[in-house]
C-alpha cells in the first residue's frame, strides 16, 4: 500500500505530530509512506522522522506568509476549528490540488479540520480515513455539526481510546463509515528503565490549564510535607508557566519542584524518575502516561476521559484518583514513595503491561483496518466495524466506571433540579 499523512504543521513539537511520525515509521518498513504537512515553518522537522518516509509542505510560511490568498479566510477549513486563524484560500487551494494528484491507496487525516478536507475533496478512488487525536465531547457543538455532515463521506474513522469510538457510534450517526479505536504507539525504549531508586517524580506536557499542573504542585505539597527529600520535575513550555511558577514560590517548594522547561527527547528524563505523574481534567489519550510505563515508571494519574483508564490497571501498575482531588493526587503518590517494593513491582508491571502500545502491535492493528477498509472500498461495499472481545471489554468496563461515578455523585442531590439544569444534564451534542 501506498499511504499519505496529511498534517497541519509537521515541522512543530507535539503529541500529533510524534504519533503520525512514529506510526509512519513503523508502516514504511512494508509499505510507502508519505507524511504531507499543510504548513512548513522551518527547513527540518523538530522531531526526527525515519529516512523511509517522504516529507512535504504545501505552504511554506518562511517564503509565504504574506501571499495575498494566505491573507484571506478560509472557505474550506471549517470555522469552528480551534486552528482555522492559521489556515486560509490558499491553504484550501494546495491541499485541494494535492487530494486532487494523490497516488496513495489510503490518506489519513490527523485533525478535525482536514479530515473535512479530506470528506468532500478526497477523490472515491482512494481510501479516507478520519483521524481523530481529540474526544467528539471536546469538540464545541459547532464544530460537531459540521463533522456530523462531513465526516459521512468518509471511509472510516479512527479514536485514540475504545470509549470514544462508542462516543462517535452512538452520537455522531455515521452509516457506512467504519469507527474503530487505533491507540497511539511509543517506540520501543533505547535506554534501560528506570530502578526506582531516585527520589523523583515526573510530569510531562504542554502547560496549559486543562492538564492541571497546579493540582499537581499542590498535590506534592503533601508528598513533601512528609517526605523532603523527594523532588517533582514538570517537563514542558506554555501559557501557565508563570502562574505555575508564583503557585510553587507561594507554597514554598520551590526547592522540591522545578520547571524544567521542553525537551525534544524525554526518555533520559524519565528514567531518572520513579514515578511519573499526569493531573489532566481531560485527555484524549494520554501519551506522555504511556512514555512513562515504557521505561518502567507507575504512573499517578487521574482518571480524566478517555485515556489513563485505558491505559493504566489501578493498583497494578500505577494509580488512578478522581478528577479535580488533589488531597486524593497527593495521597496516591505517598503510597508510592513511601513504599519501594511496590513502587519496584509496579513499575515492572507498567513496563510489561504498555508494550500494547509498542510499534509493532500497534502497526499491525493499523495494517489490518487500512488493509480491510481498502478492500471493502475496491469491492464496492462499506467496511464492516470490528466488535473483537477486547474492543467490547474496554467499552463496557469505561461505560461502566462512568455510570457507576455519575449514580455516586448524584446520589442525595435535591430533587428539585431547576429546568435549566435538568435540560443542560440531557443535552449530549
Amino acid at each position: 500500500m501506498k499511504i499519505s499523512f496529511l498534517i497541519h504543521n509537521a515541522y512543530g513539537i507535539g503529541g500529533t505530530i510524534s504519533t503520525t511520525f512514529n506510526l509512519a515509521a513503523a508502516l514504511a518498513e512494508r509499505h510507502s509512506v508519505e507524511v504531507v504537512s499543510v504548513l512548513r515553518t522551518r527547513e527540518r522537522p523538530s522531531l526526527v522522522l525515519d529516512h523511509r518516509v517522504s516529507l512535504r509542505g504545501l505552504v511554506d510560511l518562511r517564503e509565504e506568509k504574506e501571499h495575498p490568498l494566505h491573507l484571506r479566510p478560509a472557505r474550506v477549513f471549517p470555522d469552528s476549528e480551534r486552528r482555522y486563524g492559521q489556515y486560509s484560500e490558499l491553504t484550501d487551494q494546495r491541499i485541494a490540488a494535492f487530494l486532487d494528484k494523490v497516488d496513495a491507496d489510503v490518506v489519513v487525516g490527523t485533525r478535525p479540520g482536514l479530515n473535512v478536507h479530506l470528506a468532500l475533496q478526497g477523490p472515491e478512488r482512494v481510501v479516507r480515513i478520519g483521524q481523530e487525536h481529540l474526544t467528539l465531547d471536546s469538540h464545541s457543538p459547532e464544530l460537531r455539526t459540521v463533522l456530523r455532515g462531513a465526516y459521512r463521506r468518509l471511509d472510516a474513522l479512527t479514536t485514540v481510546t475504545s470509549a470514544d469510538a462508542a462516543s462517535y457510534a452512538r452520537k455522531m450517526r455515521l452509516p457506512g463509515v467504519r469507527v474503530e479505536a487505533l491507540p497511539n504507539s511509543v517506540p520501543d525504549p533505547e535506554l534501560p528503565p528506570s530502578d526506582g531508586t531516585s527520589k523523583v517524580v515526573v510530569a510531562a506536557g504542554r502547560l496549559v490549564r486543562v492538564k492541571r499542573y497546579d493540582l499537581l504542585v499542590r498535590a506534592f505539597a503533601q508528598v513533601v510535607a512528609e517526605r523532603p527529600d523527594w523532588q517533582l520535575r514538570i517537563y514542558g513550555k506554555g501559557q501557565e508557566h508563570a502562574r505555575l511558577r508564583e503557585i510553587i514560590t507561594d507554597l514554598g517548594l520551590v526547592n522540591n519542584v522545578f520547571l524544567m522547561g521542553a525537551v525534544p527527547h524525554m526518555e533520559g528524563e524519565w528514567v531518572k524518575a520513579s514515578i511519573g505523574a499526569a493531573s489532566s481534567s481531560f485527555e484524549a489519550f494520554g501519551m506522555t502516561i504511556v512514555e512513562a510505563m515504557r521505561n518502567g515508571l507507575p504512573v499517578v494519574s487521574t482518571d480524566c476521559p478517555h485515556g489513563p483508564g485505558e491505559i493504566i490497571r489501578d493498583g497494578v501498575d500505577g494509580r488512578l484518583v478522581p478528577v479535580g482531588d488533589p488531597k486524593a493526587l497527593g495521597a496516591a503518590l505517598l503510597d508510592l514513595v513511601n513504599d519501594d517494593e511496590r513502587r519496584r513491582r509496579m513499575g515492572q508491571a507498567a513496563r510489561e503491561n504498555s508494550r500494547r502500545f509498542a510499534p509493532e502491535p500497534v502497526v499491525e492493528q493499523a495494517e489490518r483496518f487500512f488493509s480491510e477498509v481498502l478492500a471493502a472500498k475496491r469491492e464496492g461495499r462499506p467496511a464492516e466495524p470490528r466488535r473483537d472481545g477486547l474492543y467490547q471489554s474496554l467499552v463496557a468496563r469505561r461505560f461502566a466506571f462512568r455510570d457507576a461515578r455519575d449514580a455516586r455523585k448524584n446520589k442525595g442531590r435535591s430533587s428539585s433540579m431547576s429546568s435549566d439544569d435538568d435540560l443542560s444534564r440531557k443535552v449530549e451534542l
